[in-house]
C-alpha cells in the first residue's frame, strides 16, 4: 500500500478518498481549501473534503505549503480548485484526478462546458500532474455515455468511476504508474461558469436551453423576480406561440421550439413542480418570462 497525499475539496472529490482510504492505503495528509463563512455569521463551514477527511480520522490542513514538510510517495489531486506551484511539484509527484477526456475540456468547469456543447461522450482522465493546466501525460482514461444526466447526477457518476479507477492503478503499489501516453488531439478549454451565462436567454434554441437547464442553476424572472428552472424538457415539435418567452401553460416558447417546464424555485420560496407554481401564481395570457 502507498503513502499519499490527496488535495480536493468538493463533494465530487470524496469518493475517490473514501475508496482510497477502504483499499488500505495510508493517507499522510488531505489538503482542501479553507472553511467557508456561512451566511452573515461568523460561523464556516469545512469543504465537504476536509469534512469527509475529519470523520476517517485523517489529518487535513488548508495550507498547501505544509505536504513539502511529509514524506510521502504520490499526491492525488481531485478537483482541488487551486493551481499547484511548480515550488510543489518539485518535491512530490502528483497525478490528478480530472472529469474529461483530455485534452477536451482542460480546465476548471469540464463536465458543464461538456453538456453545454451537447457533447454524447465524457469520461475520467489520471494524469500526471505538471505545471500546464491540464497538460500533463495520460495514465488511465475511461468514457462515459453521458445521456440527458444533470451536472450533478453526471459529476457524482464521473467521481465513482474515476474513484475505481485510482484504485486500480495503484493495485500495485507506484510500480504500475509509467510515465503516461501524451495527450493527442485539439485541446479546448472550460473555464468557469460566470453568473451571467446562467440567465436564460429564450431566443435560444430549446434544446440549447435545455442544456443549460441541466446544469442546475439556471434562471430567469417573473414578474421582476428571480425563478430558477430546475428541470425542464424541449416540447413536441412545431411552432411555438408568442415572442420567445411567452408562457402557454407550463410551455415557455423559444427562438425555436418550446421547453416544458417541469420543477421551478420562485425566489424565496421551496422548489415545486411547474403546474404548482403556475397555478399559485395565476399566469395570465401571453405573460412572459424575461
Amino acid at each position: 500500500m502507498a503513502r499519499l497525499l490527496y488535495l480536493g475539496t468538493p463533494q465530487a472529490a470524496v469518493a475517490p478518498l473514501e475508496a482510497l482510504v477502504s483499499a488500505g492505503h495510508d493517507l499522510a495528509l488531505v489538503v482542501s481549501r479553507p472553511d467557508t463563512r456561512r451566511g452573515r455569521g461568523p460561523a464556516r463551514s469545512p469543504s465537504p473534503v476536509s469534512d469527509a477527511a475529519r470523520r476517517l480520522g485523517l489529518p487535513v490542513t488548508d495550507r498547501l505549503e505544509d505536504v513539502k514538510s511529509v514524506e510521502a510517495e504520490l499526491g492525488v489531486v481531485v478537483a482541488y480548485g487551486r493551481i499547484v506551484p511548480q515550488s510543489v511539484l518539485d518535491v512530490v509527484n502528483l497525478v490528478n484526478l480530472h472529469f474529461s477526456l483530455l485534452p477536451r475540456w482542460r480546465g476548471a468547469a469540464p463536465v458543464e462546458r461538456a453538456i453545454l456543447a451537447g457533447d454524447t461522450v465524457t469520461g475520467v482522465c489520471i494524469m500526471r500532474l505538471e505545471a500546464g493546466l491540464d497538460t500533463g501525460p495520460v495514465l488511465a482514461r475511461r468514457e462515459l455515455s453521458m445521456g440527458e444526466e444533470h451536472a450533478g447526477a453526471l459529476t457524482e457518476k464521473l467521481s465513482l468511476l474515476g474513484a475505481g479507477m485510482l484504485v486500480e492503478l495503484l493495485v500495485h503499489g507506484l510500480s504500475g504508474l509509467g510515465p503516461g501516453e501524451p495527450q493527442a488531439g485539439e485541446p479546448t478549454y472550460a473555464a468557469k461558469i460566470e453568473p451571467h451565462e446562467l440567465r436564460i436567454d429564450w431566443s435560444r434554441p430549446a434544446p440549447e436551453i435545455r442544456r443549460l437547464v441541466r446544469l442546475d442553476r439556471a434562471w430567469t424572472t417573473f414578474r421582476g423576480k428571480r425563478l430558477r428552472i430546475l428541470d425542464a424538457a424541449v416540447g413536441p415539435s412545431g411552432r411555438a406561440d408568442g415572442v420567445p418567452g411567452t408562457l402557454s401553460g407550463i410551455g415557455v416558447a423559444t427562438g425555436d421550439g418550446v421547453i416544458e417546464l417541469h420543477l421551478v424555485q420562485p425566489e424565496g420560496a421551496r422548489a415545486m413542480s411547474a403546474d404548482q407554481w403556475r397555478r399559485g401564481v395565476r399566469t395570465e395570457p401571453a405573460e412572459q418570462l424575461e
